[in-house]
């Protein structure tokens, strides 16, 4: 499980500064629509709805804007969005999948091929890394802020469904479970008053390829931070070893 931390660990550290919370926030906002276009806006009925606001909610979206955002995708105003899965290469052979939430497939294509040329990167086929990933709702909660013993902690989380607890990093625990048990989960550890510091359905890579060059580094950051910047890229999953 130990190979599992360093995605979360990642994420959850950038989440903390203000101009990555804001592009989290306009992410988010475009989640809603999606899921309440789909499935209604009531939080009850509705369990894609339910899994984003659980996600913005960990990510300190204020109550009344995600309010705000329901209420407006509700109205119908907002624009049609589409999910698109782009799937392609960094430098040596690494794999990275971008999930694009968009109005305009011609432009999004266009600017996330972009992003990986830059990089000396490439798009390829759809499937042609995805089946290097396993779709798994991960949970992370900050130990610091854990008033539960670890044991009760996994205890809660395995009862309630988890697949599997890591307790290995320092700083944060982990929950993975299978994505439909993802819903119980968070709802055993919200109904004890955990706190999460992020609760989603992720792409765990299966395998890791580390980078030994400079060259290649420099590469591959460029394309996760010209893809982070572009604003109809949702959603980056890869398999470099970065830590």
């Amino acid at each position: 499980m130990s190979g599992h931390s360093k995605f979360s660990n990642i994420k959850a550290k950038k989440e903390k500064n203000d101009a990555a919370r804001g592009k989290t926030f306009t992410r988010l906002g475009k989640e809603i629509v999606v899921a309440v276009k789909e499935g209604g806006p009531d939080v009850n009925n509705n369990s894609k709805l339910k899994q984003v606001v659980a996600k913005a909610k960990s990510c300190n979206m204020p109550n009344d804007t995600i309010e705000r955002a329901i209420k407006k995708a509700a109205s119908g105003s907002e624009a049609d969005l589409e999910t698109i899965l782009y799937e392609g290469y960094g430098p040596n052979g690494t794999a990275i999948i971008v999930e694009a939430l968009t109005d305009n497939r011609n432009r999004a294509a266009s600017n996330i091929k972009f992003c990986f040329t830059k990089g000396g990167g490439n798009v390829g086929t759809p499937g042609c890394v995805s089946y290097m990933f396993d779709t798994k709702g991960l949970i992370v909660i900050s130990k610091e802020k854990c008033a539960m013993d670890a044991d009760d902690l996994m205890m809660l989380a395995l009862d309630a469904g988890a697949q599997d607890f890591n307790d290995e990093d320092d700083e944060y625990f982990e929950i993975i479970t299978e994505p439909d048990a993802f819903d119980g989960v968070c709802a055993a550890l919200e109904s004890e008053s955990v706190e999460t510091e992020s609760a989603e359905i992720t792409r765990i890579p299966q395998t890791t390829v580390a980078l030994t060059s400079e060259e290649d580094i420099k590469n591959m950051e460029k394309i996760l931070e010209m893809l982070d910047e572009d604003d109809d890229v949702q959603n980056v999953f890869h398999n470099w070893e970065d830590e």
